[in-house]
C-alpha cells in the first residue's frame, strides 16, 4: 500500500514495558506487511529519533508502551519532525499516562473513579487505611501493565508497597479497592468496541496474568445487558474526550455489585500482543488484526 508511504513501527524503547512493546510492535509490523504496507521496525532505544527523517519515514505507528513512548515524549518529537503518528497527541498522552492527573480531570468532569490518596515517605499509613478502607492498590502514577503495583490488605504493609512503587516513580498513589467485575473498553476513532470482561486467577490481573498466563479468562461479548454495555461505552468515550484522546485507546474499569462502572485508567497506546484486549474486541465485530492495524494507521496525524 503506497498511500501510507514508508511507515515506522516504533517498538521497544527503554521503559519498564519494553518486553511487551517488542511483542506488540512485532505483531503490528507483521500485520502491516501482510497488507502490503512499506513498514519497518524502529526501536528508539537503538536509534536516535532524528533517523526517522534521515531514513525517509512518512508515518509512525506508535507501539511503544510506558514512559518515553506513551507519555507524550515521543509524540512531541514526532510533532517536531513533522511525521504523522498514531494515537493521542502530546497533551492527552501525557495526561493519560499520569494516573493522578487523569483522576483529577475525571473528577473535575464529574466522572466516576475510585477515591485515592497520594503517598509520600512521611505519610500516615494508618490514616490512609482509615480514609480509603482496606484493601487498597498502591501503584506508581506513571507506569502501566501493573508495574510496581501491589494490593495491600493490611495497613502495616502500606509502607512496603509504597517503597516498591516509588522505585518506579516518585509519584505514588493508593487507590480505593472496588469489588466487582473487571472490564476493558476499547475504541477506534469515535467507534466504541465491545466490552471485554476479564476473570483473572484469584482476581489478580497482574503482569503475569495479563501477558503470560493461559488461566486468565476473557469474555467478549461481555455478557452484560445491551443497555448496560452501551452506558459504559458512552462513559468511556466521554472519559476519552475529557482527556483529549484521539485515534484509538482503551479504558480499564470496574463494574461494582450495584452495576455502577468506575474508571481506573486510560491507555493511549494499548497492547497488541497475542493476549491483548483491543484485537480481541475488534474481532468480536469482524475486524481482523491486519485490518485493525490499518484502521489505526489511517488515523495517524499531527497536532
Amino acid at each position: 500500500m503506497t498511500e501510507f508511504g514508508k511507515v515506522a513501527v516504533l517498538l521497544g524503547g527503554s521503559s519498564a514495558e519494553r518486553e511487551i512493546s517488542l511483542m506488540s510492535g512485532r505483531a503490528v509490523l507483521a500485520g502491516l506487511l501482510a497488507r502490503g504496507v512499506d513498514a519497518h521496525a524502529f526501536d528508539p532505544a537503538e536509534q536516535r529519533l532524528w533517523a526517522l527523517r534521515e531514513q525517509g519515514f512518512q508515518r509512525a505507528f506508535v507501539a511503544l508502551h510506558g514512559r518515553g513512548g506513551e507519555d507524550g515524549t515521543v509524540q512531541g518529537a514526532l510533532e517536531l519532525l513533522g511525521i504523522p503518528y498514531t494515537g493521542s497527541g502530546v497533551m492527552a498522552s501525557a495526561l493519560s499516562m499520569d494516573k493522578w492527573r487523569t483522576k483529577l480531570v475525571w473528577l473535575a468532569s464529574g466522572l466516576p473513579t475510585p477515591r485515592f490518596h497520594m503517598l509520600r515517605a512521611d505519610t500516615n499509613w494508618a490514616a490512609v487505611a482509615d480514609e480509603l478502607g482496606l484493601p487498597v492498590f498502591v501503584k506508581p502514577a506513571r507506569e502501566g501493565s501493573s508495574v510496581g503495583a501491589t494490593r495491600v490488605d493490611r495497613a502495616i504493609d502500606l509502607r512496603a508497597a509504597f517503597e516498591e512503587a516509588v522505585r518506579h516513580d516518585p509519584l505514588v498513589l493508593a487507590e480505593q479497592f472496588v469489588a466487582g467485575e473487571e472490564l476493558t473498553a476499547a475504541f477506534i476513532g469515535e467507534q466504541p468496541l465491545p466490552l471485554v470482561r476479564i476473570v483473572a486467577p484469584g482476581g489478580n490481573y497482574d503482569w503475569q496474568n495479563k501477558y503470560f498466563s493461559d488461566e486468565t479468562r476473557y469474555f467478549c461479548p461481555s455478557g452484560l445487558p445491551e443497555s448496560a454495555e452501551e452506558t459504559i461505552q458512552d462513559l468511556v468515550m466521554d472519559a476519552a474526550r475529557q482527556l483529549g484522546c484521539r485515534g484509538w485507546g482503551r479504558a480499564d474499569l470496574i463494574l461494582d455489585g450495584q452495576g455502577k462502572p468506575w474508571l481506573l485508567e486510560m491507555n493511549t497506546s494499548p497492547g497488541m500482543t497475542g493476549h491483548s484486549l483491543v484485537p480481541m474486541a475488534a474481532r468480536a465485530v469482524g475486524i481482523g488484526f491486519e485490518d485493525l492495524c490499518l484502521r489505526i494507521l489511517e488515523r495517524a496525524q499531527l497536532g
